[in-house]
């Protein structure tokens, strides 16, 4: 089981684009299959190819976030076209008080799942979270998340503790070779 990166379950447009992760062992492809995507997504039927095309442009957003630099035009038309797959229409709810939200025309289809995940990829670059988000700094990793806090450089525990672990064993060679 990979933990989620800060700020996955705020946006699952973060959690999409790191469903695709580097292991000791590999990469990982967590929407390798069409089955492995309807089980993430949580739909019967999944476009496969829509789906991985849209987490590699949401992928060059954060990149381009990230690195202060405009992204590919193909993958800002990537996302544009896919919020626009489903018609969502804002709704008010009353609870303590008035709750705005959209709700899809065709809900628990495959269009209304994507074009959420583009939607809130756009909400994450365009808003406030979008100065938040950053790469991991482990070496070989290559998830995005949301940077809480000051001090924060690592997507989890196990990214931190790999960087640690390695600098660790750099100063116990540099000191064996420096008493030599």
């Amino acid at each position: 089981m990979v933990t989620a990166a800060p700020g996955e379950a705020r946006s699952p447009a973060l959690a999409l684009v790191n469903t695709w992760r580097l292991t000791a062992g590999g990469p990982v492809d967590d929407l390798a299959t069409p089955g492995d995507a309807a089980a993430w997504l949580g739909v019967a039927a999944v476009e496969l190819e829509r789906l991985t095309d849209l987490r590699t442009a949401v992928r060059e957003l954060l990149g381009a976030l990230t690195e202060g630099r405009p992204p590919e035009a193909t993958a800002l038309e990537t996302v544009n076209a896919t919020a626009r797959a489903d018609a969502a229409a804002p709704q008010l709810t009353w609870g303590e008080g008035p709750v705005r939200s959209w709700r899809s025309t065709r809900p628990g289809s495959f269009d209304a799942a994507v074009a959420a995940l583009a939607r809130d990829a756009i909400d994450v670059v365009s808003g406030e979270l979008g100065p938040l988000v950053r790469p991991c700094e482990a070496h070989g990793c290559v998830r995005y998340f949301v940077r809480e806090h000051a001090r924060r450089r690592w997507c989890s525990t196990t990214c931190g503790d790999r960087v640690r672990a390695a600098r660790h064993q750099r100063l116990v060679v540099e000191q064996r070779e420096g008493s030599r």
